[in-house]
């Protein structure tokens, strides 16, 4: 059974928040940004939404599956008690405080750059995440807890098995398949607040915990058969924007996204399963800066795209306007202010983390 800590894992969940973050800023540089509540930018870059494309079927997903392992190492060390209570703090609670205090700001950023009446009401807005998250542990928690009384079990003994041929990875795609098959979502890559994206997060989280579960055999796999994957999923994905022009049917949608997933997955336990001080200050960043990036994002996009400049060197200003904001607020308030660290997924104390 695995027993280390899983620094890949933690670097997957690092890269998947800032590949977030560069993917809502392209959005503002697209012409359909204001449908979905972005603030939108005169001069669109519809060229840099290709690559984005190529993203947007794994990120979200990705994301899951990481929670649902993530899920796994926390319950080996917890009562389902005291697992409840952990995640509520660090969870329920700054999932509640953002959707009160955090996700109202930037559409009020968004309402005063249209010139529109000013209006405050709570609203899940990106944290949409968080809340799917806490609603999966609720709802598995049981069965995740049998399955740790049975780690010694047939189950676990016939998946780690499964999970020693390069097919076994990739046979738990029939269910994401029957999800889009079953939902039929009309756009695939929309997942915040839709009935698709809570199912597919389900699946995703489930088998996150499941990967985990099953062993070394799993992370072997992926690691000697990860470029196979990666092949399959640019074959899917060249099909999908040479063939369909980005809209595939589901099933296709599905199969693509998992090959990538395992395929980084493969390169991940390769290349970043080692410990390293930047990633112990980005692992602690990543959630707090999840939560704030949008307001951020916003705040920028409001001063630098009105400029007389090139629409690229306005992505480049509000990305890297963006990132330093997020940095600014994280490190000198967050961090350092003690009763706003739980509003923001963080320990009560400061100085328990630094020692």
């Amino acid at each position: 059974m695995i027993t280390e800590r899983r620094h890949d894992i933690d670097w997957l969940r690092v890269i998947a928040i800032g590949l977030l973050l560069i993917y809502h800023i392209a959005i503002i540089f697209q012409p359909w940004a204001m449908f979905i509540g972005f603030i939108r930018s005169n001069e669109s870059l519809e060229n840099l939404w290709i690559p984005m494309t190529m993203l947007n079927v794994w990120r979200i997903p990705l994301l899951f599956y990481v929670s649902g392992m993530g899920l796994y190492f926390a319950l080996r060390k917890r009562t389902w008690k005291q697992l409840l209570v952990e995640r509520s703090k660090r969870i329920l609670l700054p999932f509640v405080f953002g959707v009160i205090a955090i996700t109202p700001l930037h559409f009020l950023i968004f309402q005063e750059y249209y010139n529109m009446p000013l209006s405050y009401y709570p609203h899940l807005g990106h944290l949409w995440f968080l809340g799917n998250i806490f609603v999966y542990v609720l709802l598995l928690l049981p069965l995740f807890f049998f399955l740790k009384k049975k780690e010694d079990g047939r189950f676990r003994k016939g998946l780690s098995s499964l999970m020693k041929h390069p097919i076994g990875p990739l046979s738990i795609t029939v269910f994401f398949i029957l999800e889009a098959v079953i939902v039929k979502p009309q756009i695939f890559e929309m997942y915040a607040q839709t009935s698709h994206g809570f199912f597919l997060g389900f699946i995703a989280f489930f088998f996150g915990f499941l990967l985990v579960y099953s062993g070394k055999e799993f992370w072997q796999t992926v690691l000697k058969w990860k470029w196979l994957y990666m092949g399959i999923a640019v074959v899917l994905y060249s099909i999908r924007l040479f063939v369909f022009e980005t809209t595939p049917p589901g099933y296709l949608m599905a199969i693509e996204s998992n090959c990538w997933i395992f395929g980084v997955f493969g390169l991940s336990y390769k290349y970043l399963n080692r410990p390293s001080a930047l990633l112990s200050y980005l692992s602690q960043a990543a959630y707090p800066v999840y939560i704030i990036h949008m307001f951020a994002l916003y705040f920028g996009s409001i001063i630098i795209l009105p400029l007389d400049i090139h629409p690229i060197l306005k992505f480049v200003l509000v990305t890297a306007f963006t990132i330093v904001v997020c940095y600014v607020i994280y490190e000198f308030i967050i961090k350092r202010i003690g009763f706003l660290r739980p509003l923001f997924g963080l320990k009560w104390s400061f100085r328990k983390t630094l020692n």
